[in-house]
């Protein structure tokens, strides 16, 4: 049977909104806080997925760099300084890419510790989750059920019906924006400074290098190889689209973006199974940017974070359950090296951990098989 490549239905329609648990928090912080500009931040975002759905013609995840955007809200950045961490990140992954180096990061990488990477992610997922939950745990819960119930569901996805509750909910507490913030916003051209581009670096940039290189480019291509073991994608290609895309999108407006294995996980467990799920987002934020970038952030922020929660919360535990593909036996020291390192420091140091574990189990292998 011939897999299709797009596929427009309410199950890819749920897929497109299965990592928005990711996205909303740090969208609100770069517009409300930063002031990064809604209908550039939103209409960026659409077009890389919109392209990269065309290009790779399965589900890709578009999401924010996670540390730069943690540090630029906290230290509330400038929109400049933003763009440039962007164009900056552009450079390091298109060097990445061309220079072979990710490729090389990847084959020495076993899976105990790419498993322990998506791990780790699941289980901080899972754990934020749980703070959005208790805002309002009656409501989460009836968001967990609302999953557990429709998840498969081909004609009510969960993920809809928690966009349509969300939006019910806001409607009927009178917070839903006015609707003379409804008018057409083009995105605007925007620029930094060469000064900006490498304070960013300094700031956060280097700092995101490792969890990019691990979380959206080795482990995002080996859940692919999970998800679609007839489809796979190398880290090259990856890091290529991660390199272009950032070195476009700051001029326009755009944060700066990557793929990554929980955007991925969130989009497959609600539904999405093609290319076409990327292409719907796509259209979605476009529409969202040019027509609605008045009132995106006043709605962002009175969404129930309860619902967004209990998303994220299901989504942090689908991505635990890959570490069933580790052996039993000293397979399990990597990762459980990647793990607690990552928990206790950040994944930088976890990868680091883990790849250290089974090498050194490696070579004292080595060594042993000498001796004899």
């Amino acid at each position: 049977m011939k897999i299709k490549s797009f596929e427009f239905n309410l199950r890819e329609l749920a897929g497109s909104m299965g990592d928005f648990g990711t996205l909303f928090p740090l969208a609100i912080g770069y517009i409300a806080v930063c002031g990064l500009d809604p209908a550039g931040f939103l209409v960026m975002m659409g077009l890389a997925n919109i392209a990269t759905g065309l290009i790779y013609k399965l589900p890709m995840p578009i999401e924010p760099m996670k540390v730069l955007a943690v540090v630029a809200i906290a230290q509330r950045w400038t929109p400049s300084m933003i763009y440039a961490s962007g164009f900056a990140m552009g450079v390091v992954w298109l060097v990445l890419a061309a220079t072979g180096i990710i490729g090389r990061l990847a084959r020495i990488t076993p899976n105990s510790v790419v498993r322990g990477i998506q791990a780790t992610l699941g289980i901080m997922l899972a754990v934020e989750a749980l703070k959005m939950i208790s805002t309002g745990w009656v409501l989460g819960a009836v968001a967990v059920a609302i999953v557990l119930l429709f998840r498969e569901s081909r004609y009510a996805p969960a993920a809809v019906v928690l966009m349509l509750l969300g939006m019910a909910i806001v409607a009927v507490e009178g917070r839903l924006p006015a609707g003379s913030l409804i008018r057409f916003t083009p995105p605007p051209l925007t620029g930094f400074s060469p000064k900006e581009i490498w304070d960013s670096l300094v700031l956060a940039g280097f700092a995101q290098v490792p969890l990019t290189i691990t979380n959206a480019t080795i482990a995002t291509s080996a859940l692919i190889g999970t998800y679609f073991p007839d489809r796979p994608v190398s880290v090259g290609k990856l890091s290529w689209s991660q390199g272009i895309m950032n070195l476009i999108v700051p001029f326009f407006g755009g944060m700066p973006m990557c793929h990554g294995c929980g955007g991925l996980a969130g989009q497959y467990y609600f539904g999405a199974r093609t290319g076409g799920t990327n292409l719907i987002e796509g259209a979605i934020e476009i529409a969202l940017g040019l027509f609605f970038a008045a009132a995106i952030a006043g709605l962002f922020s009175v969404f129930p974070a309860a619902i967004i929660g209990a998303m994220m919360f299901l989504i942090g535990l689908e991505l635990t359950k890959f570490v069933r593909d580790v052996r039993p036996g000293r397979d399990l020291i990597p990762l459980i090296a990647t793990v607690a390192a990552a928990l206790l420091s950040n994944m930088a140091v976890g990868f680091a951990a883990g790849l250290a574990a089974h090498h050194i189990i490696i070579g004292t292998d080595r060594y042993k098989q000498r001796r004899k």
